[in-house]
């Protein structure tokens, strides 16, 4: 029952975002599955004892595989599904505990809360290029049949 709350309310938040953000109206539906679909997995993810860091980099690359589908399948740009897909794994509750810690002169607490947030955030955006950089090199082999280090080998043997 809980899995079913945290999916339905992802998606609306996700929604709502992709509202926010100007979204095409056609768009907004599955900006919001794209968001639920990568917190579905970032918290599936939290409830077998995986690191935060490691479930938002998942959470991250599924987020962009799924915002790439979509992109391409209706001809808009990734980032509509991208940018709205994130924003429940972006560590902004923990941000905001390190300014406070920091306020508060509790320096040893503000500095583990901005490393734990900072590494989360670099997790989101490694798991958003890798799922780009693994994509295209998908896309490329599937076009061409070969990658670039096969073409380069076929070229050198042409010239033997």
């Amino acid at each position: 029952m809980e899995l079913i709350i945290q999916l339905i309310f992802s998606f609306i938040f996700t929604a709502c975002f992709g509202i926010i953000f100007n979204a095409p109206t056609k768009a907004i539906p599955y900006c919001g599955f794209v968001g639920a679909i990568g917190w579905i997995i970032y918290y599936m993810l939290i409830q077998i004892n995986v690191t935060e860091v490691q479930a938002s980099f998942i959470g991250a690359f599924v987020v962009a595989i799924v915002a790439q589908i979509f992109a391409r399948r209706f001809k808009m740009p990734m980032i509509i599904f991208n940018v709205s897909g994130i924003i429940p794994l972006v560590p902004g509750g923990i941000a905001y505990n390190t300014m406070r810690n920091i306020v508060e002169l509790d320096y040893n607490m503000g500095i583990q809360n901005g490393m734990r947030a900072f590494m989360i955030s670099g997790a989101i955006a490694m798991g958003l290029v890798f799922a780009e950089v693994i994509i295209q090199l998908m896309m490329k082999f599937f076009k061409t049949g070969l990658t670039s280090m096969q073409s380069f080998a076929r070229a050198k043997r042409r010239l033997k």
